[in-house]
């Protein structure tokens, strides 16, 4: 949850729009106590991609790797360690 007071919330509004996009709970407060709360409207809030990774999560499980390019998370550390060896 984001609580800001008014004159923070006008200096800072495309960011907190952008938080509401993403989900945040955003409140506006006038000296500490919350007036108003920035929701998304109902046609942004359903549009897929906006703050969320299932969009992504749903393209990976409908176009997965092919076998010859997959690695257990064994093999990518293996990978990570020898590579950072390589630096010195």
């Amino acid at each position: 949850m984001v609580k800001v007071n008014i004159l923070e919330a006008k200096n800072r509004l495309s960011k907190l729009i952008h938080a509401a996009l993403a989900g945040e709970e955003v409140i506006i407060a006038n000296r500490g106590e919350p007036v108003a709360r920035l929701v998304p409207t109902l046609g942004l809030q359903n549009k897929p991609g906006l703050g969320s990774a299932r969009p992504i999560l749903d393209w990976l499980a409908a176009n997965p790797l092919p076998p010859y390019l997959r690695r257990t998370a064994k093999e990518i550390d293996t990978a990570i360690a020898a590579e950072r060896t390589g630096w010195d």
